[in-house]
C-alpha cells in the first residue's frame, strides 16, 4: 500500500478579481451619475457628448479599484494588525483612486 496525502487547496481569493472589478465599476458608475444627474443645462463649449468621458474614465478608476483590493489579498489573509492594515490601505487607495477618475472624467467641464 502506498501512503496517499490530502491535499487541500483554499483559495487566497474569496472573490474572483471581475467580481470585484465588476462592483468598483458598479460604485465608479452611481458616484459620477449622481454629479452628471444635475447638470441641466451645460456650456456649449463642452460639446454634444461631453458627458461619456465621464462615464467611461470613472468605472474604470473604480475597475482599477477593484484590482487594487485583489492585489491587497495577500496582506489581509495573513492576520494580526497586516489584515487591518490591509483593510485601510485598501479603501484608502480605492478613495484615491476614484478621486482621480472622477477629477480625470471631468477635467474641462464641471472640474475647474
Amino acid at each position: 500500500m502506498t501512503p496517499t496525502k490530502n491535499l487541500e487547496t483554499t483559495a487566497i481569493h474569496p472573490f474572483p478579481l471581475g467580481k470585484l472589478m465588476l462592483i468598483g465599476a458598479g460604485v465608479g458608475l452611481i458616484i459620477i451619475s449622481i454629479f452628471l444627474i444635475g447638470v441641466n443645462h451645460p456650456r456649449p463649449e463642452w460639446g454634444q457628448y461631453w458627458m461619456i468621458r465621464p462615464l467611461v474614465i470613472v468605472p474604470l478608476a473604480g475597475a482599477a479599484g477593484g484590482v487594487f483590493y485583489y492585489i491587497m489579498d495577500f496582506l489581509r489573509y495573513r492576520g494580526g494588525w497586516r489584515t487591518a492594515l490591509a483593510y485601510v490601505v485598501s479603501v484608502i487607495g480605492i478613495i484615491i483612486g476614484l478621486w482621480m477618475g472622477i477629477v480625470l472624467g471631468l477635467v474641462g467641464t464641471l472640474w475647474h
